[in-house]
C-alpha cells in the first residue's frame, strides 16, 4: 500500500464531472490498483475513487487514473508532504461474531429466506479479495451474492459492492446480483444498497433459528 500526503486538486471526468480544489489530502494506492482521495474527515469514506481493475499514470505534478470506460481521475499536485509504501500481506478476513456465523450457517440452510426459489450453490466463496458469505441461485438460475450481517452498516454494503464488482467479471457468474441480509439495517446503508441494486433482507434471527434442523449430525 502507497501512502502519499499531497497538496493537490482532484479532477473526475466520467458519467459525471466533479472538481476538488487545492488542498491537503491523503492519496492511497492499493496494491489491487485502486487510488482513492481522503480528507481528514468522514471516516473511511474517500472523497473521490478508482476502482480496479484502473491504471495509474505519473508524470511530475500529475497522477492520471483511468478505467476500462474510459473515466478519468486527474490528481493535479501541488506539493508532496509525504511518500511512503508498506507491505501489508494477505488480510486474514473478518471474523465472525457467534451470531453472525450462526446466522449465515441458517441461512445456508434456508436459503428461501433470502427470496422465493433462492438454492444455495456454496457458503465462504471465495473471491480475490476475500469470501463471499453465500453464493446463490435465484428461481431462474442466475447468481446471487449474499453478505450477511448482524448489524447491517454501510461498510457492509461497500464490501458486497466490491466483491460483485470482481465476481461480476466472471463469465461463468455473471450477472451475479446482491443482497444484503442483516437482523438489523441502518437506513442509510439501505438507501446505498438500494441506490447500487442491491436488495436488502431484515432477518428475524430468533424465528430463523426455529426452523433449525433437529436432525443428529456428524460435524
Amino acid at each position: 500500500m502507497r501512502l502519499v500526503i499531497a497538496r493537490c486538486q482532484v479532477d473526475y471526468v466520467g458519467r459525471l464531472t466533479a472538481h476538488l480544489p487545492m488542498a491537503p489530502r491523503l492519496l492511497l494506492v492499493k496494491s489491487d490498483g485502486s487510488v482513492s482521495v481522503h480528507a481528514d474527515d468522514r471516516a473511511y469514506k474517500p472523497l473521490n475513487w478508482m476502482s480496479p481493475p484502473c491504471w495509474l499514470e505519473e508524470q511530475p505534478g500529475v497522477w492520471t487514473v483511468r478505467n476500462k470506460a474510459d473515466e478519468s481521475l486527474v490528481i493535479t499536485i501541488d506539493e508532496v508532504l509525504h511518500d511512503s509504501r508498506h507491505e501489508l500481506g494477505v488480510d486474514p478476513g473478518l471474523v465472525k461474531d457467534g451470531v453472525e456465523a450462526h446466522l449465515q450457517e441458517l441461512l445456508a440452510e434456508h436459503p428461501n429466506v433470502l427470496g422465493e426459489g433462492y438454492t444455495l450453490v456454496r457458503r465462504e466463496y471465495m473471491t480475490a479479495i476475500g469470501p463471499v458469505d453465500l453464493l446463490c441461485r435465484d428461481a431462474g438460475g442466475a447468481s446471487v451474492a449474499v453478505e450477511i450481517k448482524r448489524r447491517g452498516e454501510i461498510d457492509g454494503v461497500e464490501q458486497l459492492t466490491r466483491y460483485l464488482e470482481l465476481m461480476n467479471r466472471d463469465p461463468l457468474l455473471a450477472p451475479v446480483s446482491g443482497v444484503f441480509a442483516a437482523q438489523q439495517i441502518k437506513p442509510q446503508a439501505r438507501t446505498l444498497a438500494e441506490d447500487r441494486g442491491i436488495r436488502c433482507v431484515a432477518v428475524d434471527y430468533d424465528a430463523l433459528r426455529g426452523t433449525e434442523s433437529k436432525d443428529l449430525r456428524l460435524f
